[in-house]
């Protein structure tokens, strides 16, 4: 009869649990949990905004409900949600969908830091990486998890969101900036960077732009160059226009508001919209400009009287109406200098890396192993793979940068995203394809005072030997003159020591030990291939052969006889 052994399951303690959530590792719940607390930061930092602006107000239309409902409306605007304005003087709602774009790096920094803490784990107990797409879904859903309530809490507001706009914007930062936040945590690979840029290119041009030599690499950080150089050259305008015309900007903003708190709010929206006016100002330099409403555009060539706009600081900027002159035309220096700058970071990169040069006689004019640079196309291909990246972020900042204002001749605002893409790539990609092989052959070629290197004896037969004949020629000649040294050999007398002849110096006289300027010379170097086989010496004739000699005969021995007596010494 078998036995039956009754076992009861028994619930593990506290502390059990305690110890097996903090031995777990990390996962999805630990990124929705840094989603979820950037969402919530970032809506709390708004609503402390506005509340203190509505504090400060000393006319506040609405209560505490109505403060926090313009906050989660602020908060989907910086996201570059377009909002719908309801209570208008006409009744009909008006779109606004110009965001400023410094609100938008709240959210983004946000979820950047929330990315990389949801990927790094638990520090206390050096947990190991999270697994990097379980991090970013984490995070992604964490923060839209937070973001769809507050796009609902919004809707019952005096600005309510457009829901296709919301649907697209809020996800599209949420993705973007939460993907970049793991990719900077796991050391910023070019792997997966390369692989899905390479989905997206054809053939030919995915051959161009990815490659051993990071032409990607190298691609990006150029554009990013020349677009910074776009926009700081687009805020420095913008610099130089309003102190121009200083009396309006300061009619404007004296006029729109009275008393602190009013002028703080506002001088607080013109910081907040400063980015957006120095995309506008870089638009404009580029040529296409930007739109004050429908038919009303603002160019270097020739400038549309604006419809009836709000009295406001950064409008006081915008050139006068009429035709350029040649102060409006010398903006076009910015694209210049954004093209030059593109350009040298191409060139100094073609230079850094790895591949091989075109031909033997560009390699003997830089005096520099043949695999220092690319070729001419190369450096080309390059510099044009930057202006387009360029492009696109300049057309991305331009979309982000305008929208609409309002119905009717507000309905365009800002620059045009396709013409302004359009400019940067015409300006920046002749300008830095030029720019970009006069620094590749700069930094190619040997200075005059350097000498060249030396081919190193014994060296074979190559593709390179006429480069190395000709840095051996260029050498010796270089090399600095010394008085000649003749040799007269002696001839009939004994040797003298090791010297077989004594130098006699046309200038002046040498010591005995010192070496001859011709004893320096690198020796001709030893021809490729077997060595010359040996030739047999010929047979001696039979004129050099010896004479036999006849035996020698011994001497007869000698008869003894008396001793022989010594001779007396001669006589003084």
């Amino acid at each position: 009869m078998a036995g039956v052994i009754q076992t009861t399951a028994r619930r593990p303690t506290p502390a059990l649990l305690l110890t097996r959530m903090r031995d777990h590792r990390p996962g999805l719940t630990s990124g929705l949990l840094a989603g979820a607390l950037a969402a919530g930061l970032g809506l709390a930092a708004f609503a402390m905004l506005v509340i203190l602006l509505w504090i400060s107000s000393p006319y506040p239309d609405n209560g505490p409900d109505g403060a926090l409902h313009v906050a989660a409306a602020l908060w989907l605007l910086a996201h570059g949600t377009e909002l719908i304005r309801t209570d208008t003087l006409s009744g009909v709602p008006a779109p606004l969908g110009v965001p400023p774009l410094l609100l938008l790096t709240v959210p983004v920094w946000l979820l950047h830091r929330a990315a990389r803490d949801a990927t790094d784990g638990d520090a206390s107990d050096d947990a190991p990486l999270v697994d990097g797409p379980t991090a970013w879904a984490g995070v992604v859903l964490g923060y839209l998890a937070v973001g769809a309530p507050a796009a609902l809490y919004a809707a019952g507001g005096g600005l309510r969101p457009a829901w296709a706009s919301a649907g697209v914007c809020v996800p599209l930062v949420a993705v973007l900036a939460a993907g970049a936040g793991v990719w900077r945590a796991y050391g910023c690979p070019s792997g997966p960077l390369e692989q899905a840029v390479g989905a997206l290119l054809p053939r030919g041009a995915r051959h161009l732009l990815l490659g051993p030599d990071g032409r990607l690499g190298v691609a990006a950080r150029a554009a990013a160059a020349g677009a910074a150089v776009l926009v700081g050259g687009g805020a420095l305008l913008l610099t130089v226009s309003l102190v121009w015309h200083g009396g309006e900007t300061q009619a404007a903003f004296l006029r729109l508001t009275e008393g602190w708190s009013g002028r703080a709010a506002v001088l607080l929206l013109g910081v907040m919209l400063l980015p957006n006016a120095a995309v506008w100002a870089a638009a404009y330099a580029l040529g296409p400009g930007f739109l004050l409403g429908s038919g009303s555009a603002v160019t270097p060539f020739a400038s549309a009287p604006a419809p009836l706009l709000p009295a406001f600081p950064l409008l006081a900027a915008v050139p006068d109406a009429g035709p350029g002159t040649p102060v409006n035309w010398a903006v076009w220096a910015v694209p210049l200098a954004a093209g030059a700058v593109t350009g040298w970071f191409v060139g100094k990169g073609a230079t850094e890396t790895g591949r091989p040069a075109p031909t033997e006689r560009e390699g003997r004019r830089s005096g520099r192993a043949p695999d220092a640079a690319w070729s001419r196309s190369r450096t080309v291909g390059a510099a044009v793979a930057a202006a387009v990246l360029c492009a696109a972020l300049l057309a991305s900042a331009a979309a982000l940068a305008g929208g609409p204002m309002g119905v009717a001749a507000l309905s365009r605002f800002g620059p045009v995203w396709w013409q302004t893409g359009g400019a940067t790539l015409a300006w920046i990609g002749p300008v830095a394809a030029a720019t970009a092989l006069a620094v590749r052959a700069r930094r190619c070629r040997t200075p005059r005072d350097e000498p060249a290197e030396r081919a190193p004896a014994g060296a074979g037969a190559g593709p390179d030997t006429r480069a190395r004949a000709w840095a051996r020629a260029r050498a010796w000649v270089r090399k600095p003159r010394t008085p000649r040294t003749l040799r007269i050999p002696d001839i009939g007398r004994p040797r003298r020591g090791p010297a077989e002849g004594e130098a006699h110096t046309t200038g002046a006289r040498r010591p005995p030990d010192a070496s001859s300027p011709y004893d320096l010379l690198p020796t001709d170097p030893t021809p490729a291939g077997p060595a010359p086989l040996p030739v047999p010496a010929p047979p001696p004739t039979p004129a050099a052969l010896p004479t036999p000699r006849a035996p020698a005969v011994p001497p007869a021995p000698r008869a003894p006889g008396p001793p022989d007596t010594p001779e007396p010494p001669p006589a003084l």
